[in-house]
């Protein structure tokens, strides 16, 4: 009879942090990839996936330079984002279209405005 040794080999090939520090990347990537912002002068462009939901069921808030998104109670899906723009919104220039699950916002910015003094 020929005996050899016994190996003991760990049950994860990486430890168990390396694992869950991969997963919180995985799933930062994919809630972070279904925002999609860009601008374009003084227009920023948000595009947000909420499928499953009409616009009755969706609340958008403009105050200063923030703007939140938010499912109202009783949506079927919990939605919940927030963003935070350079500039101030001017909310009466802005616009929101909700077309096959994609939200799309289109943000104007007020312009900073240079006033002079006159020196008396």
């Amino acid at each position: 009879m020929i005996m050899t040794p016994l190996m003991h080999r760990s049950a994860y090939a990486v430890s168990p942090s390396a694992m869950d520090a991969a997963l919180q990347r995985f799933l930062q990537a994919t809630t972070n990839a279904q925002d999609r912002v860009q601008q374009d002068g003084q227009v920023f462009s948000i595009s947000v996936d909420v499928p499953g939901l009409s616009r009755d069921q969706l609340r958008i808030e403009l105050q200063d330079k923030t703007v939140r998104l938010a499912s109202i109670e009783g949506a079927p899906r919990s939605v919940q984002r927030a963003w935070k723009l350079p500039a101030s919104i001017d909310a009466a220039a802005s616009k929101a279209s909700l077309e096959n699950g994609v939200l799309t916002l289109v943000l104007s910015t007020n312009q900073p405005s240079t006033q002079t003094l006159a020196i008396a």
